[in-house]
């Protein structure tokens, strides 16, 4: 069986995933120890509107990414719950980004996206 999650990214985080043939998600930064793909697409909007449309980092664009992931490889984690019930996301390592990787079940698809003005 399989679940699917969400993950809003910027463009520089599009433009390494679409290099990997849109089959894996790229190692995280040494500041960022966690990768938090969302449990639901509405949260995932959320983030890529109303915060990666903001910052120059990314590319001033939101873009909702939808993956597969095993459920057999999920079920190790637990997902967190950080605002209101609709805000569920899971906290993989960042050590272990590539396994899950390896987990994923076809293409990672952008799903929306955003763009926002420089300011």
């Amino acid at each position: 069986m399989i679940t699917e999650l969400f993950r809003p990214i910027g463009l520089h985080e599009l433009a390494l995933i679409w290099d990997s043939g849109m089959r894996q998600f790229p190692a995280r930064l040494p500041h960022q120890p966690i990768f938090y793909p969302v449990t639901n697409i509405e949260y995932a909007r959320q983030i890529a509107r109303d915060w990666n449309t903001d910052d120059e980092k990314s590319g001033f664009s939101g873009f909702v990414t939808g993956f597969h992931v095993e459920d057999s490889y999920l079920s190790k984690f637990e997902p967190h719950i950080v605002g209101s019930a609709a805000h569920a996301e899971y906290w993989i390592p960042a050590e272990d980004l590539v396994a899950f990787n390896e987990r994923m079940v076809g293409l990672i698809e952008v799903v929306a996206e955003y763009r926002g003005e420089p300011a």
